[in-house]
């Protein structure tokens, strides 16, 4: 879980304005695009990254869209992701994640290789200070165009944001474990990683914490997907943060 920050608005469109997913990238290599959501932890009954995932389409456009509902533990969850990947060979590979307390999905620009758990994992682990690769490199930053996609969000009606902390629970966790395997696999796969607020029915109990509609998270993710399937750069200008 990590801290809240104040996101970019989505710009000046209605949800019920807001344009259908558009995929038109001619080719799509046809391991397609796997997205992955966790397990609920901390307590919870749902996780919205799994919800979303249960609700995307067969496919956006060419892309075919695999989905993975990875268990919230540490060195497990990176096992299960990369088992996956070798299954589907996806060219995209996107993780979803559960960020209590935020308000726009945040797209994640950068893992760092470290565990320093708040609470346990739902196997009762509960690593501090410790490196997720111990040879590996202090971080890995996301192989996905991380701006275009926090624009598309946006297009599709949805406030986004792009994030500089994917924290330091199993998340981030993921997120690395996975750019590294990458790195040593080869093949070309992009990653990324987007974490999501809570549902508006996990905000029930907690008054005034913000929150998002599953409908309105499934159609960002969604612009997300297919502005990472069909942009090979990213945009260059400003989407940082001064906190």
């Amino acid at each position: 879980m990590t801290a809240a920050r104040k996101p970019r608005a989505p710009r000046s469109r209605s949800p019920k304005a807001a344009k259908a997913v558009d995929v038109t990238l001619a080719a799509v290599p046809l391991g397609g695009v796997l997205v992955t959501g966790f397990e609920p932890f901390g307590g919870e009954d749902v996780n919205p990254s799994w919800e979303i995932c249960r609700a995307l389409p067969a496919a956006i456009g060419p892309a075919r869209i695999h989905t993975l509902r990875v268990p919230t533990a540490f060195r497990t969850a990176i096992e299960v992701v990369a088992t996956e990947i070798a299954r589907v060979s996806p060219a995209v590979v996107l993780l979803l994640g559960q960020a209590g307390g935020r308000s726009a999905l945040s797209v994640e620009r950068v893992a760092i290789n470290v565990d320093d758990a708040r609470i346990p994992d739902n196997a009762g682990a509960q690593p501090i200070d410790e490196p997720i690769a111990a040879p590996g490199p202090a971080a890995y930053f996301a192989t996905v165009p991380i701006k275009v996609m926090a624009s598309a969000i946006r297009e599709a009606g949805v406030a986004a944001e792009v994030s500089n902390s994917a924290g330091t629970f199993v998340c981030n966790h993921l997120f690395y474990g996975v750019l590294h395997y990458l790195a040593a696999r080869g093949g070309g796969a992009r990653a990324g990683f987007i974490h999501v607020p809570w549902l508006d029915t996990q905000a029930v109990a907690r008054p005034g914490a913000p929150a998002m509609a599953l409908a309105t998270m499934v159609r960002g993710v969604e612009a997300a997907i297919a502005a990472a399937v069909t942009t090979a750069e990213d945009e260059r200008r400003t989407e940082g943060a001064l906190d």
